[in-house]
């Protein structure tokens, strides 16, 4: 038995800053994404899949977990997250399959149809996306959010979610499956996070839409929402000092998770497992109210 209170890292955490867009390779405690403790078992043999935000986080985690159960993988990062994109990279190729690095700005709707088109063409073919990619920043008030981020945030976490749906749609087939990232804050909204909460709200809404869409064509559109998870997301912004130094200790659980807890219910979601879950919401909350 596992006594996951203890195995993984508890506040208090070093203080420590980064500028948007953390890395993950800079962080302490570093986080755990599933480097070394994931095994896979061929749940996703043969399959393709696009994952946004994969350089790092809970995109990275995915993106180790996706390989190792033997699906090929595109991550999608910004240029500045190339030095974790690489190790990503070699972790794919570690585990037998192809990995696709597709560096590039979500917020410009051109580029997530330009980034659909080079996955499938890097992949040779498409039939899983997951929508990770998030921005987020804390405000005492709304009177304190300059409207630039308003928008970042909105077309990172949303209108991306929106285009590269949509760019692959037509390159997605019966039995394919999308998985989106939504929130504890969906459920529960820090008043800090007034904007971040806003659009995992809208992803939740979005995906139950989309289930509902697409059903007749046999694709699935499910979403995680996680609890508070140690992932660069905090260090830039995400969380004020002093809640960065206790992040997770009002959980049950009194820690944060670690993205390598939360890569199987992608892996889940993604696979032949799941024919019958579509329109859903799976949380990994810590025990915090969510789903």
């Amino acid at each position: 038995m596992t006594d996951t209170a203890r195995n993984y890292p508890k506040p208090p955490f070093p203080r420590q800053q980064q500028s948007w867009p953390a890395l993950a390779c800079r962080m302490q405690p570093p986080p755990d994404h599933g480097e070394t403790s994931y095994v896979g078992s061929g749940r996703l043999a043969g399959r393709k899949a696009l994952i946004t935000g994969g350089d790092s986080g809970i995109g990275r985690a995915v993106a180790i977990a996706f390989a190792r159960e033997g699906a090929d993988v595109a991550i999608n990062y910004l240029p500045d997250e190339a030095e974790d994109a690489k190790d990503v990279v070699a972790l794919i190729e570690q585990a037998g399959r192809k990995a696709v690095p597709l560096p590039g700005d979500l917020r410009d709707a051109a580029f997530c149809r330009r980034l659909v088109e080079d996955a499938v063409k890097g992949l040779g073919g498409l039939d899983v996306v997951v929508n990770n990619a998030g921005r987020q920043a804390s405000f005492d008030s709304i009177a304190d959010i300059p409207d630039e981020h308003f928008d970042d945030v909105f077309k990172t976490n949303v209108y991306a979610l929106f285009h590269v749906t949509k760019a692959a749609l037509r390159h997605l087939g019966r039995g394919a499956a999308i998985i989106n990232t939504s929130s504890v804050q969906a459920f529960d909204p820090s008043k800090d996070l007034l904007d971040y909460a806003a659009t995992k709200s809208a992803i939740l809404s979005m995906t139950r839409s989309l289930a509902k869409q697409l059903g007749e064509q046999g694709i699935r559109v499910n979403a995680v929402a996680p609890g508070p998870y140690w992932t660069p997301l905090q260090l830039a912004g995400g969380q004020p000092m002093d809640k960065l130094v206790k992040f997770g200790e009002k959980t049950p659980l009194g820690r944060p998770g670690q993205p390598a807890e939360i890569a199987g219910q992608f892996v889940l979601l993604a696979s032949r497992e799941s024919t019958f879950t579509t329109g859903n919401v799976w949380g990994s909350t810590g025990g915090e109210t969510g789903p």
